[in-house]
């Protein structure tokens, strides 16, 4: 395990010296267009573990992604590596069906401090509640980025995450109604609290989540990626790709339906992943939205 087979994975070549919101966010923003936040492991017959040389493994040598156990937890190696302050959160998932947030603590995420000030760094949430940048763990304070307009409000030592998105234009008239589409411009994304979490914190709930069928995850097949203007997603058979801010205050959101034959072909060509392992795809409908 080394830093620079990290980057040269991600494809950072910038400043490693300097420990500044800058670097940070470059360093970032590599990784969330380079590693995919998936779950495909649980698809194809293989195990999900927290060892963080096993997550290496998978997302440096084999080229994967991972969910954010797996992003989150090799961001905070790295994060630690090169001398910034980083520490791991844990986060209850907002529901949108259920209009609740979950009761089981699923999403880790990092904590990074610059010269005194808190940021969020996420990048294992996928498609269109990825932040772009770091974001400052302030309240109330609109942070505007490409994907939207990010808001941390927090009451009683509970942070809450939400997002506002633009409108949709989806020229394909026959996903208007996709279950997979966001259909309130304001959303709620998780809560945590700022208590500090290791990944021993996670080891219940990495099984759970890859055996269980109330699991968002054992229903679906999911791989995104972050692109310079948007994002990709394949969740079962349906390919989506979104361009952020296509025209003011408007995103593109284009879909197609692939057949069994054309997905090993689409995971190497738009998330440049190549399975071990056969794929079996599933969508069940509704519990994610992009």
């Amino acid at each position: 395990m080394n830093l620079e087979e990290y980057f040269a994975r991600t494809g950072y070549k910038g400043s490693l010296e300097k420990k500044d919101l800058e670097t940070l966010t470059d360093i970032f923003q590599h990784h969330i267009r380079a590693v995919p936040f998936e779950n495909l492991s649980i698809h194809c017959g293989e195990k999900i573990t927290l060892e963080l040389e096993h997550v290496y493994n998978k997302i440096v040598r084999r080229k994967r992604g991972g969910w954010c156990m797996e992003n989150n937890q090799l961001l905070g190696w790295v994060l630690k590596c090169l001398g910034y302050d980083a520490s791991f959160l844990g986060a209850y998932v907002f529901n949108p069906h259920q209009n609740a947030y979950a009761t089981i603590m699923t999403h880790l995420l990092v904590k990074v401090v610059i010269d005194g000030k808190a940021y969020i760094v996420d990048g294992g949430f996928g498609v269109s509640y990825q932040m772009w940048q770091p974001m400052e763990l302030v309240s109330g304070k609109d942070q505007p980025q490409a994907p939207g307009i990010f808001r941390f409000t927090e009451k009683n030592a509970i942070w809450y995450l939400e997002k506002m998105r633009r409108k949709q234009y989806i020229p394909n008239q026959n996903f208007s109604n996709s279950d997979l589409l966001e259909k309130k411009e304001c959303r709620k994304v998780y809560m945590f609290s700022l208590e500090p979490r290791t990944v021993e914190d996670f080891r219940f709930q990495c099984t759970y989540l890859q055996t269980s069928p109330d699991s968002l995850f054992t229903k679906k097949s999911i791989c995104t990626l972050q692109t310079t203007d948007g994002f990709r997603a394949l969740i079962g058979w349906t390919l989506t790709e979104t361009t952020y801010n296509y025209k003011e205050n408007m995103d593109l959101v284009e879909f197609v339906t692939l057949e069994d034959e054309e997905v090993e072909k689409t995971l190497k060509e738009k998330f440049n992943i190549t399975l071990d392992r056969k794929l079996v795809p599933i969508n069940v409908k509704g519990f994610y939205t992009i």
